[in-house]
């Protein structure tokens, strides 16, 4: 990237900046949520519509001067609707900051936050149910997690997975007849399978739920028709916009109907947020035309491809994974047969040129902090070219790593030579 005036301005900033540069450049990185946006796209975050303050929404603003925003933001409503392939039932929401946001503008619009009251002399704690995937079995922090808002604020009952670490649909039937939700989530953070969001609105019907899908790690997959959409059958669906779909730190809300697209919008503005980041709404509009190429749904393959790759190589490697493989773009190590801490796997790895993340696996008897696992996904890996053939020499490394720590140093220098022949998208 071309930065003088950055340099001129601010040299400490600058040099920061150039290491960070080189670190991503000299780092495998398969931490799932992460990626490497395009120069269009850096460009577009870094445009003159930072400048601009736009509370409101389109034709409604609390600003003058805002005809070009608005022309931004309904093109970003416009391509989200296009890359997807949905129809006018659905409305759009391109303003949430990132996704822990966006979630929350669904739950205030949607649920009745919960309270500890007093019946009979009795507290008892009242509220909207709902259902989300727990952590431990690949779900997120804002499905429900106790020290999350989501948690916290309202009244979530958590499902998870069965021993062999796939979703129990029948479990989830089960409680949503026993607390008779008003909403559902399903989606994932750390999940490698494919969600049956058929099930999911099935068992949503049966007890009068709305069905919200988080996509924001399967996003890009959906575009590339590489996992089920989940418009066919959810109400709402929230995603980011910068893991699988490479584009800025963003989210978008979709929503089925007039009347529960109005309640969300409400919820976003003015409910949790002051004025968009246009240059972040800017930035996303750019990544969507992108992401509507043949050269992305080819690339949303490859991701899936790569995947099941590295998978398969760990698997004869020795390594065990969570439900045995993958279906989407990550997959979780499950380490407490090699008797290696996630942590500690993390920082070798680290130390060798692998980026990953420690990760709880399903019944992990270890801490959120230092748990049994470690994730793995192929987004950012595919993104930079890398192919089959270097998944195989990667989940080899992972092996030599676990198993002699003292290797890192001579994976490391491996690792960069192999880099260097996968240039960043911005270099």
């Amino acid at each position: 990237m071309v930065l003088n005036n950055l340099k001129k301005a601010d040299k400490e900033s600058y040099k920061i900046l150039l290491k960070e540069q080189q670190r991503q450049a000299d780092y495998i990185n398969l931490i799932p949520s992460e990626n490497y946006a395009s120069l269009a796209v850096l460009e577009a975050v870094g445009s003159v519509f930072i400048n601009k303050y736009s509370e409101g929404y389109p034709r409604a603003r609390y600003y003058p001067g805002n005809e070009y925003v608005d022309q931004v933001e309904l093109l970003a409503q416009k391509r989200a609707k296009e890359v997807f392939k949905i129809g006018s039932q659905w409305f759009v929401n391109v303003q949430p900051y990132s996704g822990s946001p966006a979630n929350v503008a669904v739950y205030y619009a949607t649920l009745k936050a919960k309270c500890a009251c007093e019946v009979g002399g009795k507290t008892i704690t009242v509220g909207d149910a709902a259902l989300g995937m727990n952590l431990m079995s690949g779900g997120h922090l804002t499905h429900g997690h106790k020290v999350s808002f989501s948690g916290k604020n309202f009244n979530f009952i958590q499902y998870g997975v069965t021993w062999d670490g796939f979703l129990d649909y029948k479990q989830i039937e089960k409680l949503a007849k026993e607390h008779k939700p008003k909403l559902i989530v399903a989606g994932l953070t750390a999940y490698p399978r494919v969600l049956d969001f058929k099930k999911f609105k099935t068992i949503a019907n049966k007890v009068g739920a709305l069905l919200m899908v988080d996509m924001a790690h399967i996003a890009g997959l959906v575009v590339g028709k590489v996992h089920p959409s989940p418009f066919p059958y959810a109400d709402i669906v929230t995603t980011t916009t910068h893991k699988s779909l490479r584009g800025p730190r963003g989210a978008i809300i979709f929503a089925k109907g007039k009347e529960l697209a109005d309640k969300i919008n409400k919820a976003v503005f003015p409910g949790l947020q002051g004025g968009p980041h246009d240059n972040q709404t800017f930035a996303i509009s750019v990544a969507l035309k992108e992401a509507q190429s043949g050269k992305f749904k080819k690339y949303a393959q490859g991701v899936v491809k790569n995947a099941k790759v590295l998978a398969s190589q760990l698997l004869e490697n020795g390594l065990e994974l969570v439900s045995g493989g993958t279906d989407n773009h990550l997959l979780l190590l499950d380490l407490k047969r090699k008797g290696v801490p996630g942590r500690q796997a993390e920082e070798w790895l680290y130390q060798a040129g692998i980026v990953v993340n420690r990760n709880m696996v399903p019944y992990d008897p270890r801490s959120p902090m230092d748990p049994s696992g470690i994730r793995l996904g192929t987004p950012a890996v595919t993104t930079r070219g890398l192919g089959t053939l270097e998944m195989k020499k990667i989940a080899d490394w992972i092996k030599e790593v676990l198993e002699k720590p003292s290797s890192a140093k001579k994976v490391k220098k491996e690792v960069k030579q192999l880099l260097s022949r996968f240039p960043l998208p911005y270099k």
